[in-house]
């Protein structure tokens, strides 16, 4: 080989180790923050355990502009995220403002859409995220044999929303503040519940603590459809016998339930549950004063009304 071609040669080789120096360093792997795993309350019957959560919770923002003649543009967006999303749930002073899922029941072996694995109902969601993707602090679900769609009178009488208990004050992990402190009720006491179709306003009219187990005496989460006014009465009977503090809403068969379930303690398996009720015609979400309270109530707080004037 003559001079001129070793130098040549020599310099092709140096520009190709360059230029694969620079495309290695270009595609190199970059570092990825890893997960921290976490574990906290969860809404089923299992045995838990519980510590600090650490996982943010980042959602988009929609302009949520109800439609008069069908399915909201809030909802039209959300369900080409997820078939399975029927309503979103706001509670002003807490951190609660998410879409919340049908949990589709029990799902045998080979389905893609969840993945192809088996899941027990009111399991699919309590670790995945809206995406289906793994998520330990799940989503709000609710009730696999609730229904809350468009026709008013072929909703549950009662909707139950279940939701992890999150250290973090994600999820349900807020809501603590009204076991906490049982005048938070008084400061917000109202619930927004929409469905695809259209927004209602809740007052929450009990919080209550009670078993997880199914033995439990209080079995609400089998307790979605209170048709008869007997099955609708027990419901708020057991609500009313285990209440942690009095709010004298007025509850009555006929109206529209709401429950939210999360969990309270590991050793009892034990659940801290509100619930409430839909407004009624009259009454407004931005004033509790316009809220039906019971006889009782209105008597006590007019007996103590009198003797302090």
């Amino acid at each position: 080989m003559s001079k001129t071609a070793k130098i040549i040669s020599a310099c092709t080789a140096l520009l190709l180790a360059v230029g694969l120096g620079t495309l290695a360093y270009i595609y190199r792997p970059q570092e990825q923050e890893q997960d921290i795993p976490v574990v906290s309350e969860v809404t089923t019957t299992q045995p838990i355990t519980t510590e600090p959560a650490t996982e943010p919770v980042v959602l988009p923002v929609y302009n949520y502009i109800p439609s008069e003649t069908g399915m909201t543009d809030k909802a039209k967006m959300l369900l080409r995220e997820n078939k399975d999303i029927v309503g979103w749930l706001k509670i002003e002073g807490t951190n609660v403002d998410y879409p919340f899922m049908k949990d589709p029941g029990e799902i045998p072996v080979g389905i893609p859409y969840y993945g192809g694995e088996a899941y027990d109902a009111n399991d699919y969601y309590l670790h995945r995220d809206l995406d289906g993707s793994y998520k330990f602090a799940g989503s709000l679900f609710m009730d696999y044999r609730n229904t809350f769609g468009g026709i008013e009178d072929e909703q549950s009488e009662n909707i139950i929303i279940y939701g992890h208990n999150m250290a973090n004050n994600t999820m349900f992990g807020s809501i603590r503040r009204y076991r906490q402190d049982y005048s938070y009720f008084e400061k917000y006491p109202f619930i927004e519940l929409s469905s695809n179709y259209k927004d209602y306003d809740y007052v929450i009219c009990a919080c209550i603590i009670t078993g997880g187990n199914w033995y439990s005496d209080f079995n609400y989460w089998n307790m979605e459809e209170l048709d008869t006014e007997d099955d609708f009465n027990y419901y708020m009977d057991c609500v009313e016998k285990k209440q942690l503090f009095e709010t004298g809403v007025d509850v009555k068969y006929g109206d529209k339930l709401l429950t939210l379930s999360t969990c309270y303690a590991d050793e009892d398996n034990s659940r801290f549950c509100i619930i409430a009720r839909r407004l009624r015609d009259g009454e407004s979400a931005e004033d509790l004063s316009t809220v039906e309270r019971t006889e009782e109530y209105k008597k006590a707080h007019k007996k103590d009304a009198d003797t302090t004037s």
